[in-house]
């Protein structure tokens, strides 16, 4: 299946935005990605923040290296935002600040943006096919 322009456009600016922010994780925004990790995880939370980073990284570059694979990267970076969602999760239930979430109502209105990569994610690379 072939992508549009605009689909092409928007995978690449979700791939910058991913190593963007994967960057952000290992740097200066390591400890606001710390408030996310729920309490559950089973590994050192600081652990956690640069491998998902590290992730983020691997994730943003693919979307823009490979586009021949971007079916099956944008299906792995669709889950790998459906995955990170309890973190979300965690953050408004233990009312922890970071990234700008500073308020209750901000960690909540947080929870219905999710959904939002996940969609650029499946849509951009064509893995939900254009009508």
């Amino acid at each position: 299946m072939t992508t549009t322009p605009l689909q092409d456009a928007a995978r690449v600016g979700l791939g910058t935005f991913l190593v963007g922010a994967g960057l952000s994780h290992l740097t200066v925004a390591r400890e606001g990605f710390r408030a996310q990790v729920p309490p559950w995880v089973p590994i050192d939370v600081d652990d956690t923040v640069v491998i998902s980073g590290c992730a983020e990284v691997a994730l943003g570059t693919a979307l823009v290296a490979f586009p021949r694979e971007r079916v099956r990267i944008g299906t792995i970076a669709a889950l790998f935002f459906t995955a990170v969602f309890p973190g979300n999760i965690a953050q408004w239930r233990h009312r922890r600040d970071g990234l700008g979430l500073n308020s209750d109502r901000m960690r909540f209105l947080r929870l219905f943006a999710q959904p939002v990569p996940i969609a650029v994610a499946l849509w951009s690379t064509g893995v939900v096919p254009r009508r």
